[in-house]
């Protein structure tokens, strides 16, 4: 499988892909408002390939803590996406990996996600409620462990925590309760 940083040429494939991943327009309209968005940035975006095929996407988005040096790097994993034909091959975890590869070499310490909490913690991600981090936008209670953190720069957690923030274009509450 090969992976790489998407280009402005790229966005028909990205839409797709999220597109036949969800089963719906609403992560690929998210994708395509998170591309657009200034707020974004620095943002980092991959596709996956097979056999010269995309079938995988992910994007990462800036997040920042009001309370936390400017200094402080932080991103946000959303979303994720493998077209359907091409799930439970591992795709997605080798662009995680991929992902939080390159994040580390730009010095981001802390990558969020509100995910599955049994498929991120083989990233190392872990409940960010614990560590004091709360979500841009409240989170129905059941979700409270999928609202995970990996701390890239191994010791960053446990020195800063509070409300993370995010993107406009994904700073809407009821993209944080579904």
């Amino acid at each position: 499988m090969n992976i790489r940083e998407t280009t402005a040429a790229d966005i028909s494939t990205i839409l797709a892909i999220e597109r036949a991943a969800f089963h719906s327009d609403e992560e690929a309209l998210l994708v395509r408002a998170l591309l657009d968005d200034l707020t974004a940035q620095p943002l980092l975006s991959l596709l996956g390939f097979e056999n010269d095929r995309a079938v995988g996407h992910i994007l990462f988005t800036r997040a920042y803590l009001n309370e936390a040096p400017s200094s402080l790097r932080m991103s946000i994993l959303a979303p994720l996406a493998v077209v359907p034909d091409a799930q439970g091959k591992g795709i997605g975890g080798k662009l995680v990996r991929n992902g939080l590869d390159i994040l580390s070499s730009w010095d981001v310490a802390l990558v969020f996600v509100l995910g599955a909490p049994e498929y991120y913690r083989r990233f190392g991600f872990s409940p960010a409620g614990r560590h004091g981090f709360i979500t841009p936008s409240p989170i129905p209670i059941e979700y409270t462990d999928a609202w995970m953190v990996h701390d890239l720069s191994e010791g960053t957690l446990g020195t800063v925590h509070g409300m993370v923030q995010c993107a406009d274009s994904l700073n809407k509450p009821g993209l944080w309760s579904e």
